[in-house]
């Protein structure tokens, strides 16, 4: 009898096999064919890329890893510094531009940003061939105040035409999208999208290229924020707009922190291989989000997962308000402690640990496949 071996895709549940049964680097799934590089083929240098030599950082707590019987987690770290960006470092890395006053008095603030294509490494030993902005995914976390006059210089430095799409209000040809004002950008091409920011709240850009799943799965999207102008409220809405905008004492008061939901298809099977908040899978479980458990947590989330139709957070042993969209000074939705984003939609998240005993606090997915492969953390609260 001929014994010659029927090859088939290594599918996301074969990914989830593995991980529980003892973790990417443990096994050497990355020459199994999990990973792609550039152009579908199968990358094989991933199986090779040993843990070693791998230094943690500064602030890294003690790691949280699911080495034992039944945990969940991946062995080994990612190289962040190898990545060019920490996903500990984006939870707060504004991009605030450059702030100038226009000739009428307007602020206007200028930022600039090139699409990549650049490898990244989204869980230990597997890679994914990303279209980046600004050499990372998600790109940049823009953040601006309601009525500023908005600039952005795009560059397309890849291989691919590109665009950049933001959620908000804009003329039509500041859209971003195919075939209106500067439509695609080709390679090697620039253009500017200018608006102004409205209206305040929690919101996205990415690119609209076709074909358009491809352009967003592939790494081009990041998070877009708007202060409300405490100036244009009165009364208890002033104060409230006061511990929102980034400009003022009170919201220097409460730890801001912003989450890029997504998901990566390392196979190009049209399923998700990898889930995350901010590109690396298990991030925030190898290290945990330090926080303070008297202060008041405020987090900026959005969900830009391709192929799933819903993701979603789910906060353990505690609740939180809930901001739709950003758009309301006060919240849309109290004392929840899940909430379901399709696409695009996001949200602002409000909670306190105070008086609560320190330790760990786990956070994630509640689609359970999702966090199993990848979407999970832990906060540490400390006294």
């Amino acid at each position: 009898m001929n014994d010659k071996r029927i090859l088939r895709p290594f599918t996301r549940r074969d990914f989830l096999k593995t991980l529980l049964g003892g973790g990417l680097a443990a096994t050497g799934v990355a020459a199994s064919g999990v990973v792609a590089s550039r152009g579908g083929v199968a990358s094989r240098h991933a199986a090779s890329h040993s843990t070693e030599g791998h230094t943690a950082h500064t602030n890294r707590s003690t790691p949280v890893t699911g080495h034992a019987h039944g945990g969940t987690g991946t062995v080994g770290q990612v190289d962040h510094a190898a990545n060019g960006f920490d996903p500990t470092a984006m939870l707060s890395d504004w991009d605030y531009g450059q702030v100038s006053t226009l000739p009428g008095g307007q602020t206007l603030r200028e930022f600039h940003i090139a699409a990549v294509d650049k490898e990244i490494e989204v869980a230990p030993g597997v890679f994914f061939p990303a279209w980046t902005y600004n050499q990372r995914v998600p790109g940049p976390s823009l953040r601006c105040v309601e009525g500023e006059r908005i600039r952005i210089k795009f560059v397309n430095a890849g291989s691919h035409p590109h665009t950049i799409h933001f959620h908000g209000i804009h003329s039509a040809r500041m859209d971003g999208v195919p075939g209106v004002g500067a439509g695609e950008i080709a390679p090697g091409e620039e253009t500017i999208y200018e608006f102004d920011a409205y209206p305040f709240g929690c919101h996205l850009y990415h690119c609209h290229a076709n074909p358009l799943k491809r352009h967003i799965h592939k790494g081009l999207y990041g998070a877009f924020v708007i202060d409300p102008d405490p100036e244009k409220y009165q009364g208890e809405e002033h104060e409230l707009a006061k511990a929102r905008n980034h400009m003022y004492p009170e919201t220097q008061e409460i730890n801001e922190m912003v989450m890029v939901m997504n998901g990566f298809d390392t196979n190009f099977d049209g399923e998700n291989e990898v889930y995350a908040v901010n590109s690396v899978a298990f991030a925030y479980m190898n290290q945990p989000i330090k926080i303070k458990q008297d202060q008041l947590q405020r987090l900026y989330l959005v969900n830009i997962t391709e192929f799933d139709p819903i993701n979603s957070i789910h906060l353990h042993a505690n609740f939180f308000d809930y901001y739709d969209h950003g758009t309301t000074l006060k919240p849309t939705h109290k004392i929840i402690d899940t909430v379901m984003l399709c696409q695009a939609q996001r949200g602002i998240l409000e909670f306190s640990f105070k008086g609560f005993e320190p330790g760990l606090y786990m956070f994630h997915a509640h689609q359970s496949e999702l966090a199993e492969l990848g979407w999970m953390g832990f906060f540490e609260v400390t006294g």
